[in-house]
């Protein structure tokens, strides 16, 4: 039988919550950078179906 640390399943735990902070700063950051042009977009595109439907 082999011998395994105790503290080894919460290493895994700890790795994977850095993982996860990490993904959301990466969003966090993409959306800060590109949410007005995203907007823009979204802006424009509603305003050519409001000038349509009319």
């Amino acid at each position: 039988m082999l011998y395994r640390p105790q503290n080894e399943e919460g290493q895994g735990l700890v790795e994977y919550a850095l993982i996860l902070v990490l993904v959301s700063l990466v969003v966090v950051l993409i959306l800060t950078v590109l949410g007005p042009a995203i907007g823009q977009i979204f802006s424009n595109v509603m305003g050519a179906l409001s000038t349509t439907g009319q």
